[in-house]
């Protein structure tokens, strides 16, 4: 079944459909990673994103249940160059075709990503429509598109109640903007006792359970939307319990504290990122998934201080906060593609929660 995917811009590309024949339309975004192709459908991160893999081929080690990042997949549709139909690994439970016709994701093969990747880096991320209707109207379905807007998304992919990972170490709060697994798993491998919060839990109720550190998860969307869950923040933040912070967690973190945030042209979104540790001047491979960023020039430089940069483009890929046991990072230190190469930053959070600096 022929398939079309249909930019703002007017952009029209043809393909075949995979997946869910419905259509749908979403923000079109560009990740670069070469595998964790099921990492990404399951990061709620991309809710409200439908993403085209720059790899060329994906799908040809199946589905492994185990590597995903929550529950269930949150991308709005999958867009490649071709699907593998037949996978080729010991550890594969599924086929990827299966997979998206059983989540209900519609996606499009057999286009050219690189010359969508082109589109979207020279004019930016755009809204898009995957759609099986030859028939379409331009004239009717364009106004549709760029009308699109992903919506309040951390509310939709937090959790709904409190959960605890047992431990015998220290106590975290994991406050859920839309986190991923493994940020509570690399925690609990240290002996952590995790208990994850709902996004909108009040700051009372958190520190009322007396955690020793707590930790701000990654998360879909505009930070600037997320005004009630800013105003807990900043209860957070003046409790002195030690903070660290990812991805979203760093920027809503950083709007708590008088910064600001841009949207980026296109984003940073793959598994092969270089930042720069600016104190020791290290570089680590980080995996990233952001349209948003932190404006390191409106920060107070009596609160925080860039304490990471992204070697490509220069953007901000961290913080550290003046007389506070709190630090936060744009990348996912929790993903080691590098692979074990910023995993440290949890051992400085281990260290904080201690009683050390």
């Amino acid at each position: 079944m022929r398939a079309f995917l249909i930019l703002e811009d007017g952009h029209v590309f043809t393909g075949t459909s995979i997946g869910s024949a419905r259509e749908v339309i979403s923000e079109i975004v560009f990740n670069t990673s070469m595998t964790g192709y099921l990492e990404v459908m399951t990061d709620p991160s991309y809710a409200g994103q439908a993403v085209c893999m720059t790899y060329p081929l994906i799908g040809n080690y199946g589905i492994c249940y185990e590597d995903m990042e929550s529950g269930r997949p949150w991308i709005d549709g999958l867009i490649v160059r071709e699907l593998s139909r037949i996978p080729s690994n010991f550890r594969s439970e599924d086929s990827m075709p299966h997979f998206l016709e059983a989540n209900d994701i519609p996606g499009i093969a057999g286009i050219d990503t690189r010359a969508l990747t082109k589109v979207l880096r020279e004019k930016g991320t755009m809204n898009g429509m995957i759609t099986v209707n030859a028939d379409y109207d331009l004239d009717e379905v364009l106004p549709r598109i760029k009308a699109y807007k992903a919506g309040n998304v951390v509310e939709r992919v937090t959790c709904t109640e409190i959960s605890t990972l047992p431990g015998d170490g220290p106590k975290v709060a994991l406050m859920d903007y839309g986190a991923k697994r493994n940020i509570a798993r690399a925690l609990n491998a240290k002996g952590c006792q995790v208990t994850i919060y709902p996004a909108l839990t009040p700051a009372k109720k958190v520190l009322a359970d007396a955690p020793d550190g707590i930790m701000l998860s990654n998360g879909p969307g505009d930070p600037k939307e997320c005004t009630a869950v800013i105003e807990e923040l900043k209860k957070l933040f003046a409790s002195d319990v030690p903070i660290f912070a990812i991805c979203l967690g760093h920027q809503l973190m950083a709007l708590a504290n008088g910064g600001d945030t841009q949207k980026m042209k296109y984003g940073h979104r793959g598994g092969n990122h270089p930042v720069k540790d600016l104190t020791t001047g290290r570089v680590y491979i980080s995996s990233q998934n952001h349209g948003y960023m932190v404006d390191p020039s409106s920060m107070d430089p009596a609160v925080a201080v860039p304490a990471f940069v992204n070697v490509n483009d220069g953007t901000n890929e961290g913080l550290t906060y003046i007389g506070k046991k709190v630090f936060t990072v744009q990348f996912h230190p929790e993903a080691c593609p590098g692979p074990q190469g910023s995993g440290h930053l949890f051992e400085h959070f281990m260290d904080m929660m201690r009683g050390g600096k």
